[in-house]
């Protein structure tokens, strides 16, 4: 099943058992993913969906930190228990060797050499590990292999 068929169920599952937060978070993601799809004119792909998922997970992330600096334990709450299901829908986070190792394919698949082709680089894996691992790695990664 994909992610916007899951979504669909999940929302009618979450409504159906009166699970207000869960519906307002699924809610979210779907108007996220219907704005973009909006934007696009198009329907989006499966690695589309991830990548948005993932962004939405990240101001998640980076709103518990603010709520949490700013001694608001209710909204960090509130936030966890979206980002929970959130990542609910998102593959299981590769782990940084696995990233280490997928670096390492697309540099030899492109040809790399130095810092000036982590263009390329970036445009050969990002597909490969949209949605699995944090973009931020990805490029330090590239970055520091590329530099070595």
């Amino acid at each position: 099943m994909g992610i916007k068929a899951q979504l669909e169920s999940d929302i009618i599952a979450a409504a159906k058992a009166k699970d207000k937060l869960r519906l307002s978070a699924l809610r979210m993601v779907k108007t996220a993913m219907h704005n973009k799809e909006i934007d696009l004119k198009r329907d989006l792909t499966e690695p589309e969906m991830l990548q948005l998922l993932s962004s939405i997970a990240k101001q998640r992330a980076d709103s518990i930190e603010q709520f949490r600096n700013g001694g608001r334990m209710d909204l960090v709450e509130k936030e966890e228990a979206e980002l929970k299901i959130i990542k609910g829908f998102m593959p299981e986070q590769m782990s940084e060797k696995d990233v280490e190792e997928e670096v390492g394919k697309a540099i030899a698949e492109v040809g790399a050499v130095g810092p000036k082709d982590m263009g390329k680089v970036m445009k050969a894996l990002m597909p490969k590990v949209a949605g699995k691992a944090d973009g931020k790695l990805v490029s330090e990664l590239v970055k520091k292999r590329l530099s070595a």
